[in-house]
């Protein structure tokens, strides 16, 4: 009986945090397009707030001792931090240029191109049921974006370039986690921290 109610216990307490990161994202995104269209807020400086955010909220958690910084030379993750770069500064990008809604769904076509890396240079396989959920979300996405009453050349390019990046980001994460033997936490603090180092170059 007490091992049920830890288990419960633990299940809420990771549906809570789903949930919240959710919302969160959402709220960042809704929030980023009202200043963009309220305010002409440049995008490169709202990516800086959001990356001096990061290092912020890293900052806090080492102090917390929410986790250990681990060394980690700075040329082994500086291709991943440009990346990381890169897919915050296409993804504000696609949101300035393209409605929410497109966004979203560009966003989407996240999972079938990490999917795609990992199978063309990973040699991962993947499930023939997991293979046919991407019809759908690619279809869906193909759709949107024809339809959109918004579309523009821009918009899609943009879109095109951070789903890219962030695939690309997302497969070297897992890759430099487990090549490294760090934790999510570890590798964004080094990547915060290589950044810093070529910005002061």
């Amino acid at each position: 009986m007490t091992g049920q109610l830890l288990g419960f216990s633990a299940n809420r307490h990771i549906v809570t945090g789903l949930l919240v990161n959710l919302l969160s994202s959402i709220c960042i995104v809704f929030i980023n397009k009202w200043i963009y269209v309220h305010y002409g807020f440049p995008n490169m400086t709202l990516t800086l707030v959001h990356f001096v955010v990061t290092w912020l909220g890293l900052y806090i958690c080492q102090k917390m001792d929410i986790f250990s910084p681990k060394r980690v030379p700075v040329r082994r993750i500086m291709w991943l931090a440009l990346s990381f770069c890169g897919f915050v500064a296409f993804t504000n990008l696609s949101l300035q240029n393209n409605s929410i809604g497109t966004y979203q769904l560009a966003k989407a076509m996240t999972t079938p191109v990490i999917i795609l890396i990992q199978t063309t240079y990973y040699k991962k396989t993947f499930s023939t049921k997991i293979k046919l959920t991407l019809v759908p979300i690619t279809l869906g996405v193909i759709l949107n974006s024809y339809y959109d009453v918004r579309f523009n050349v821009l918009g899609m390019v943009f879109a095109t370039l951070g789903v890219l990046v962030t695939s690309l980001y997302q497969v070297w994460v897992g890759a430099k986690q487990h090549e490294l033997q760090v934790n999510s936490m570890q590798l964004l603090y080094y990547q915060v921290r290589s950044l810093n180092q070529k910005l002061q170059l």
